[in-house]
């Protein structure tokens, strides 16, 4: 695939402190290989599906606290410095500045005002997804947050996303335009969600069938979040993984009901 545009959603990755519980666990899930973990870069290990690379697990840091696992979903960047300092201008938070890694590319990550943490990618050799919307690979993220007037203000301002407003009277649902492309979306976390969790990005990746998906997770020791559900854009759930980490499955070619009216956010 080619090099996505600035904002869109390019990259995912995890840290682990039980790499091969994970790899075990995803590998059933999504049906992921790995390639060697490089020691080079502190064991980051890609993730395959049917041959393409879709996402990466990587052990913490030696010294490293240990700290839930997540899934950090990655922005493309032209310019990783420029858009650090979009970051800090709109009220974010530079977690790590920008740092070349290798001939890869460069990487920061960052915090909205809300609490989302976050990448960005500026691509060098390694260009991102290799697939999406395949069975494996990533194909839809939503922004979840406490506070969506400041993610609605944050994100449009750093990637010149266009919004708009999905017409739903039972949640707070808008998604992000990069022109005619929808590329994210943001709910307002409702409270249902429990305090301790954290604003955070959910990343979906693709499956064949959501149900078995489900039961393979489970059985593994993942904890069902919501779902199954049919929507208008696929049969999907969100799940977490046995060490934490929330992320969503969804079979894209299972839809019911007709598509949501969307309206612009002027």
């Amino acid at each position: 695939m080619a090099v996505q545009p600035e904002g869109a959603p390019c990259w995912a990755d995890a840290m682990f402190s039980d790499l091969e519980g994970a790899k075990n666990f995803y590998g059933d899930v999504l049906g992921w290989t790995f390639a060697a973990a490089s020691a080079e870069y502190g064991d980051y290990t890609q993730a395959y599906a049917h041959g393409k690379a879709v996402a990466a697990v990587v052990p913490p840091m030696p010294g490293q606290p240990e700290a839930p696992s997540q899934w950090c979903l990655y922005f493309a960047a032209r310019d990783t410095a420029a858009t650090a300092a979009r970051i800090r201008d709109n009220g974010g938070e530079v977690l790590m500045e920008p740092m070349q890694v290798g001939d890869f590319g460069t990487m920061c990550l960052a915090r909205d005002p809300s609490g989302v943490v976050f990448g960005v990618w500026q691509a060098g050799t390694h260009e991102g997804f290799e697939a999406m919307a395949e069975p494996g690979a990533y194909t839809w993220a939503e922004v979840f947050t406490r506070e969506p007037e400041k993610s609605d203000a944050f994100f449009p301002a750093v990637f010149s996303y266009r919004q708009r407003d999905m017409e739903d009277g039972e949640m707070d649902f808008r998604i992000y335009d990069l022109g005619e492309r929808t590329v994210l979306g943001r709910m307002k976390m409702t409270q249902e969600f429990p305090p301790e969790v954290q604003p955070y990005i959910n990343v979906y990746f693709t499956v064949e069938d959501c149900d078995d998906a489900v039961a393979k997770a489970t059985k593994l020791g993942g904890v069902l979040r919501f779902g199954p559900m049919t929507t208008p854009f696929g049969r999907f759930a969100a799940i977490s993984d046995p060490q934490g980490a929330i992320f969503s499955v969804i079979d894209i070619t299972t839809t019911e009901g007709d598509m949501p009216k969307l309206t612009d956010v002027s």
